[in-house]
């Protein structure tokens, strides 16, 4: 099903006051009759005061900016094509009078690989392809000088658990006997990891991989599965930790759906108050107009079949300080400005890839959302979920192969990783699980 152009332009609504009282009516009918909107485990179990519904709809005013065009896509995501200089990112006090950057000033520079290094001895087992997005099926762009923005919508706010919480992760419990060389994961908030992450004795300027692209099954509305890359700098048990975070998730509380979408997230202050996800706060900058934040990835890989991934890039512009973002071969998304950060503003020193999952043990049990493909390390190929080619920028802008990482999952019985390297894949890891099951009760 091809995406549909439908509008050209769109402003407030004229009649914002007949609005919020059709959306409260609905919201009311919604709470007394329990009716379950978009995925059969969401529903509001409240009435929604009319206050509460005013302000979402101010907010959604403020970061859903008016289009050049809209399209729609064929999953039923609003995507508007906004003027660059209107994106919400420009709204940040520290961006007031920033200019794009219409480019980085210098791309990270790549050692030449041997022919036999270069190819995929991989491809021939289901076949390894690369993952696009759904809203552009038929080719449909956004015109130049624009961004695709995913619109947000009331649902999206009211599955949150407040306005506040819309678009932010939720911050960890700091444990104090971990280890100050420990990566940045905490599990006492239902977090759980299987990530391999370098130390932290050198200065780190980017970081790069290809990650399998699966569509894990989340058990709990509030829960979600996500496999990304972190940059991390900063105090892991302190208020000052900075993060540039991208991957791909599974989210039915942001997105009203399980379908695994393409994400950012960033924050200066351990994920109390500043940043969010993707375009949900001012922050990033978006320069591409064909790739869409927030936007679902299609198609995905299938058990012992064809495996889908997609290549994520991170780095330190040498001249201008601006983290850039990368996806598949060298289409460049955007930049987090360095005005965002105060570690970040001049390195990083620790950098994550893998699984992200939370179990909110429902029923006093473990959940059975799924990390990756659902499936453990040792399952392997076309099975498992994967990270290859994983690779760090340094001071003189240069990737290289990362030979030495370390490998950290709570609870193997849950989730696993398991970490090799060939000339093919590089430094490569397989990871994930099932969640629930007799030895993860």
């Amino acid at each position: 099903m091809a995406s549909n152009i439908i509008s050209k332009k769109r402003g407030v609504s004229s009649h914002f006051h007949l609005h919020l009282l059709l959306l409260l009516l609905y919201f009311v009918f919604v709470a007394k009759f329990g009716l379950v909107l978009g995925l059969n485990y969401t529903k509001f179990d409240k009435q929604v005061s009319s206050l509460r519904l005013e302000r979402i709809q101010k907010h959604l005013e403020k970061i859903n900016k008016p289009a050049v065009m809209t399209i729609e896509s064929p999953d039923g995501d609003i995507i508007d094509c906004v003027h660059k200089r209107k994106q919400p990112a420009l709204d940040h006090p520290l961006l007031k009078n920033h200019k794009i950057q219409r480019a980085p000033t210098e791309m990270p520079k790549v050692k030449t690989l041997r022919e036999d290094e270069a190819k995929d001895s991989r491809s021939n087992e289901g076949g390894v392809k690369g993952a696009w997005q759904m809203w552009h099926r038929n080719g449909t762009r956004c015109p130049k000088g624009t961004v695709p923005i995913r619109r947000s919508s009331m649902h999206d706010v009211l599955r949150a658990k407040s306005l506040f919480h819309f678009g932010k992760k939720q911050r960890g419990i700091i444990n104090p006997a971990r280890r100050a060389d420990a990566p940045d994961v905490v599990s006492g908030n239902g977090h759980e990891h299987a990530i391999a992450y370098t130390g932290t004795s050198q200065e780190v300027y980017g970081a790069r991989a290809t990650i399998n692209v699966w569509d894990p099954s989340i058990q709990e509305v509030h829960e979600f599965s996500l496999s990304q890359i972190w940059i991390l700098s900063g105090s892991f048990d302190g208020s000052d930790l900075n993060s540039i975070e991208a991957g791909w998730q599974v989210s039915p509380e942001l997105y009203g759906d399980s379908r695994p979408r393409l994400f950012t997230y960033w924050t200066t202050d351990s994920y109390q108050a500043t940043g969010c996800y993707n375009l949900l706060c001012s922050g990033f900058i978006q320069t591409n107009s064909r790739v869409a934040i927030g936007a679902a990835i299609s198609p995905v890989s299938r058990y012992a079949a064809n495996q889908y991934d997609i290549s994520i890039l991170i780095w330190k512009d040498p001249k201008l300080g601006n983290w850039w973002m990368g996806f598949g071969d060298n289409t460049l998304i955007g930049y987090w400005p360095t005005e965002l950060f105060t570690h970040l503003a001049d390195h990083a020193t620790m950098v994550e890839w893998g699984g992200e999952v939370v179990n909110s043990r429902a029923n006093g049990e473990h959940t059975s959302t799924q990390m990756g493909s659902g499936h453990f390390a040792e399952d392997g190929f076309g099975k498992a979920s994967y990270f290859r080619n994983l690779e760090v920028v340094d001071a003189d802008n240069s990737l290289s192969s990362v030979h030495d990482v370390s490998t950290l999952a709570e609870n193997t019985n849950c989730y696993n990783i398991k970490s090799s390297y060939n000339n093919e894949w590089g430094t490569y890891f397989y990871y994930g699980g099932p969640g629930s099951n007799p030895r993860c009760p």
